[in-house]
């Protein structure tokens, strides 16, 4: 399919204006299945727990309906399709769920959903069925970053702008996605390193709880993490990394295994809450004391913050999973013809000994 290719250099006001609006809006936190109808059961989002976004940077590309080559529609009688990468057994994509089913209700849109349950040939059906269901829109929270061409060539065929919230496509913006929404990954492994260098006292030797491969979450937490170690902390020593697959019993099963062989070991750097709840099982397990090795996570769940509150955990980095405010604004200013940022980076707050207790509500 033939698209135009010119782009305004600049965000325009208004689409300022307009995300500006949609991060001030709230969205629930909780729910238990994943289905094509909405969850009844919601919570409001705690006072300052919403996504916000951060300022653009000078010169960030923007994106139009025309430059894209899909039609102006009306949001409000439009079918959103929605694809969630991982089964809802991780609190992040609970909220996330949650958030955008809350979200499509509040606006009164039709919603449908999909759960690859970490499983990415599953994912990628899932949105060629949601595209067969009369899906017009498509918001997408992807297993990989790579291998979506399936997708992309039935979207483009069928017009369907699609946006990716959390993890990023291997793929052209505006071309063959609209938008991606998340956080700034790179940023949120050098500012976990250095909660590790404060707790730690920038020496000694520190273990790595990578995420799933084959995203650019993984590589990008990985790499600021590293990339701040060696500019502060020469003396902190990364001896140990494998892939915890961003589940808790498979944190549990890696750090029992650093535990004997690296019997040393005096931080964990666990790229997601969950990999970071395991490997406090597993130090339980093996007789440590909170404190004994330092632990700093990603993500912001209640038992996480929980974790830090008891000392169990040294720090948390936020990541935000409350997209659907942000997703459905997004879509909506772009419907209507107007200019969309390519990359949407949303701010992140953190947890430390100082704050877990007043702001666990903020948690999910």
């Amino acid at each position: 399919m033939q698209r135009t290719t010119p782009r305004r250099p600049r965000l325009a006001r208004p689409v300022v204006v307009a995300l500006a609006a949609a991060v001030a809006l709230t969205a629930t936190a909780c729910a238990k299945t994943e289905d094509d109808t909405s969850d009844n059961k919601q919570s409001e989002t705690a006072a300052g727990a919403e996504q916000k976004v951060a300022t653009p940077k000078p010169g960030s590309k923007t994106c139009t309906i025309d430059a894209y080559g899909a039609e102006k529609i009306d949001l409000k009688n439009a079918t959103v399709g929605f694809s969630q990468s991982e089964k809802e057994a991780n609190p992040f994509r609970i909220a996330e769920t949650q958030s955008i089913k809350d979200e499509a209700k509040k606006r009164g849109v039709k919603l449908l959903t999909a759960n690859a349950q970490s499983q990415f040939s599953k994912q990628i059906s899932d949105v060629q069925n949601l595209l067969a269901k009369g899906a017009d829109l498509l918001v997408i929270a992807p297993l990989n970053s790579d291998g979506w061409d399936p997708v992309l060539q039935a979207a483009a065929a069928k017009k369907v702008p699609i946006i990716t919230i959390d993890r990023k496509i291997n793929a052209a913006a505006c071309k063959d996605y609209v938008s991606f929404i998340a956080s700034d990954f790179v940023e949120q492994g050098r500012r976990a390193a250095d909660q590790m260098i404060e707790a730690t006292g920038g020496k000694g030797e520190v273990a790595i709880l990578l995420g799933a491969a084959g995203n650019n979450v993984t590589t990008e937490r990985t790499k600021g993490f590293k990339e701040r170690i060696a500019e502060k902390a020469p003396d902190l020593k990364v001896v140990f990394e494998q892939t915890g697959d961003f589940a808790r019993e498979k944190g549990q099963q890696v750090t029992e295994q650093l535990i004997q062989s690296k019997p040393g070991i005096k931080g964990i750097y666990a790229e997601n809450d969950e990999m970071g709840l395991g490997a406090v099982t597993a130090l339980k397990g093996a007789g440590k004391k909170a404190g004994d090795v330092k632990i700093v996570t990603v993500d912001g769940t209640r038992n996480a913050v929980q974790g830090v509150a008891d000392g169990w955990i040294s720090g948390v980095i936020e990541s935000n999973p409350r997209f659907g405010p942000l997703a459905f604004q997004t879509l909506d200013t772009f419907t209507k013809g107007e200019e969309v940022p390519q990359d949407i980076i949303i701010e992140d707050g953190a947890y430390n000994a100082d704050n877990a207790k007043q702001d666990i509500g903020k948690a999910f």
